[in-house]
């Protein structure tokens, strides 16, 4: 190294490690999962990350400490809008941010982007980062309610420096809707926990016969929370339309009641398994045939991701970031969201057409091995944290107006 280059480096090494904030409203699977897999990738020696979240998976929060990362539960910081409940996390956001004083603020999800920011913005955080791992808005809801969201998002790009979007899906629509500015805009695929190893016939009845399910059987399967945005209902009339396949869905969520009374209606629960929420999703993959994602909106789900790694043919809605992984015919197979018809006649598909799905699925994990890793991230986490290399240079005067009267 030259002298010149190391009196650069040396401008540039911080003194201290840098304190991190990462807000996320539900630290657990889907943007939580994302959130700490982002912190654990960091340069541990520059980077002191910090999670703050409202609500707390236990396996999850758990192996964070374990890592180094300590969890902060804020309980105010709810997912549904709550006037007074949003109100208080503003201000203890506001309290964390100054009196810690955070270098970087990295906020994943709307209501987390929303309240982390502002808090961020008032406390005069040097650095602030938000990860679009889809939209609060989607075609799906009133018109008043899509304004307003994306209102919102535009309003807050003022008091954002670097927007990650999760799929290029997303990149494109939050360019599109004016939400994020191209030149503060990065484009990332998050990390999954491991790259699978396809299932052999060993791990394939182990997993079968875990659940209860018989190794002869045709498996459909999905991982998710049972909530309006996965369409566990649309999945289950596609079910329907598949006469001796049984279908296994991973994960809990507040429609779980819902959904097990509509598979009762449709005549389908003998051949439907809800496992509720576990932590030992991988080793359940192994007793799938074929992974379904019926999903209204998304941005670029982990679990679709994880699935192909694991070897799985897949079939998903064509939705938002999606289409990242899933191309057509080539990585699996894309139907419209809200049409149960399609979705069943594309799984029908891949479990009679053993070679097609066997090909695709080989080009889709193949796929996800070469993006979905912690080395890709690292160095994308870096920059947007430090600005080195810059990556936008803020206009102040488009920040100062939303700042003043955040005060």
């Amino acid at each position: 190294m030259t002298a010149l280059a190391e009196d650069v480096s040396a401008l540039r090494a911080p003194t201290r490690r840098r304190r991190t904030a990462v807000v996320v409203t539900r630290f657990m699977a889907g943007a939580g999962g994302v959130a700490l897999r982002g912190a654990l990738c960091l340069p541990p020696e520059e980077f002191e990350p910090v999670i703050i979240t409202g609500l707390a998976d236990p396996v999850l929060a758990r192996r964070a400490e374990e890592a180094g990362v300590h969890v902060e539960v804020l309980p105010s910081l709810v997912p549904e809008i709550d006037p007074k409940a949003d109100f208080a996390a503003l201000q203890e956001l506001t309290r964390r941010f100054r009196a810690d004083a955070y270098d970087v603020v990295h906020t994943h999800s709307a209501k987390a982007g929303t309240l982390g920011r502002l808090a961020a913005a008032r406390a005069h955080t040097p650095r602030v980062v938000h990860t679009l791992h889809g939209f609060p808005f989607h075609e799906f809801q009133s018109k008043p309610r899509h304004a307003a969201y994306v209102g919102t998002e535009r309003a807050l790009s003022a008091v954002t420096d670097v927007f990650l979007a999760v799929g290029a899906g997303v990149a494109a629509e939050a360019v599109r809707r004016r939400i994020a500015p191209p030149d503060r805009l990065r484009t990332i695929a998050p990390t999954i926990d491991r790259l699978l190893t396809p299932a052999d016939a060993a791990t394939r009845e182990r997993a079968r016969r875990a659940l209860g399910i018989p190794l002869d059987a045709r498996v459909v399967g999905t991982v998710g929370r049972l909530d309006f945005q996965k369409a566990p209902e649309r999945f289950l009339d596609a079910v329907a339309l598949l006469p001796h396949v049984r279908a296994l869905w991973v994960g809990g969520g507040p429609l779980r009641e819902a959904a097990e009374e509509h598979a009762r209606r449709l005549g389908i629960a003998d051949r439907v398994l809800f496992t509720g929420s576990r932590d030992d999703v991988p080793d359940l993959l192994a007793a799938m045939d074929v992974f379904a994602l019926s999903s209204r909106y998304e941005g670029l789900p982990c679990a679709l991701a994880e699935a192909m790694s694991a070897g799985l043919p897949v079939v998903a809605t064509a939705v938002n970031a999606v289409p990242d992984l899933v191309v057509p015919g080539e990585t699996g197979l894309l139907v419209p969201p809200e049409q149960p018809a399609a979705l069943a006649r594309a799984v029908r598909h891949l479990l009679t057409s053993p070679v097609a799905a066997a090909a695709m699925a080989e080009r889709g994990r193949a796929a996800v091995t070469q993006r979905f890793t912690a080395e890709a991230l690292a160095p994308v986490l870096v920059e947007a944290y430090t600005g080195n290399p810059p990556i936008a240079t803020r206009i102040p005067r488009a920040r100062r107006p939303l700042s003043r009267t955040l005060r």
